[in-house]
């Protein structure tokens, strides 16, 4: 068989570009540090580094999720606490102003005090994050919450949104309490009613508790001490039933509704349940401070009932925020333990990732010294047998 010239060049010349490449993907693999760089170098492996890689960049967007819930939470419970603990100075200074020994103007100092509070829990409630939206705002993280009207009632302004974030594959978590969950609609200290008393109150009585588990029945009642038989009415005056004798440590019930009381009234005293089963720990405080800016009410027996109702108020308002407060460090502690979970995945990922595509330096230098020899030699050998002729053997 003859070689043709041609074909010999062609052949030496396939040789040393093959050489050549050889050694230049090597010289690519020490430069990157990667034993695979494109899908050519090794196809099963580049597969498995894509999917690794992907699952990473998952992850990361998890963290990243994971360090805004973070933040928002960790105010979000930080603020609760601040107000559970205003909240919680109120009832002391409530009960500050009950002592009798107390002046008119000592009396209105601690009213004085309750507006301050009252005004420092608004302003907890209306806390903007870093990026400037309100916090307990719900959905409408640009509108203030809460906010005092034309009567000096906080009315709520914001909505119920919970706004969630995805901290895992199909794992939501909400990063925000909304504000009427945290100040506003917290349960009645009295159940499904709150208490009016009368101007003309003498019996010392308030009303413990005032239940309903019949919804047809839910109205206003009034109820009256006539000598020793209790009468209740309904709205429309309608009489509803009669106690004969009646004795405060009975139970009042009829229709579904029950009614507590301690103390016991004393003939021709009256007074009302109102259905009301939520109230909201800013009427609560301003509810008090009219009652103890009213010399002629607050050492009645009137003003008592009604302060201990407000208490109850109070003490349901702390309840609620501490409730809320919980809630919000539970979602830390969850989104910790989702943050903990993703840390280790990333470690396993890029341990895989690391066996699929990590260069050994030392085999890479020992082949790159191979292939370099090789091409060495090759380029050699080419060189030599292309400029031989047969007029160097005549």
């Amino acid at each position: 068989m003859r070689i043709s010239t041609a074909q010999m060049f062609q052949q030496n010349i396939n040789s040393v570009l093959n050489k050549q490449s050889a050694t230049s993907k090597i010289i690519d693999q020490i430069a990157s540090g990667k034993r695979v760089n494109t899908a050519g170098d090794d196809p099963v492996a580049a597969i498995g580094i894509d999917n690794l890689n992907q699952q990473n960049a998952l992850v990361d967007q998890f963290m990243k999720n994971i360090d805004y819930a973070t933040n928002r939470l960790a105010l979000t419970e930080s603020k609760l606490g601040t107000a559970e603990t205003l909240t919680g100075s109120v009832r002391e200074q409530i009960l500050r102003a009950v002592n009798g020994s107390l002046s008119d103007s000592e009396r209105q100092m601690i009213a004085d005090e309750l507006k301050g509070t009252l005004e420092e829990l608004v302003s907890v409630a209306n806390t903007k994050d870093e990026s400037g939206n309100y916090m307990f705002s719900g959905y409408e993280t640009g509108k203030q919450p809460f906010a005092f009207d034309a009567a000096g009632n906080v009315v709520y302004s914001g909505d119920s949104g919970v706004r969630e974030a995805i901290v895992a594959s199909g794992v939501t978590l909400g990063t925000n309490i909304p504000g009427d969950q945290a100040f506003m609609n917290g349960p009645s200290g009295l159940g499904d009613f709150s208490a009016n008393y009368s101007t003309g109150q003498v019996g010392d009585f308030r009303v413990l508790s005032a239940t309903n588990s019949n919804p047809a029945a839910l109205d206003t009642y009034s109820f009256t001490m006539n000598g020793t038989t209790l009468e209740v009415r309904d709205s429309s005056a309608t009489l509803v039933t009669t106690v004969p004798g009646f004795d405060a440590a009975d139970p009042i019930s009829f229709s579904g509704i029950e009614v507590k009381l301690d103390g016991q009234p004393a003939p021709g005293d009256t007074f009302s349940i109102t259905p009301q089963s939520q109230v909201s720990v800013f009427d609560t405080i301003s509810q008090a401070i009219t009652l103890l800016e009213d010399p002629n009410k607050v050492n009645t027996p009137q003003g008592k009932a009604e302060l201990a109702q407000m208490l109850n108020n109070i003490d349901s308002g702390v309840n609620q925020l501490s409730i809320a407060r919980g809630e919000a460090g539970n979602s830390l502690k969850q989104i910790e333990r989702y943050s903990s979970t993703h840390v280790e995945e990333k470690l396993v990922n890029s341990s895989a990732l690391s066996m699929l595509e990590d260069l050994d330096y030392a085999s890479a230098i020992t082949e790159l010294e191979k292939q370099q020899l090789a091409l060495n030699a090759v380029s050699s050998v080419f060189s030599k047998v292309g400029s031989t002729t047969l007029f160097d053997y005549i």
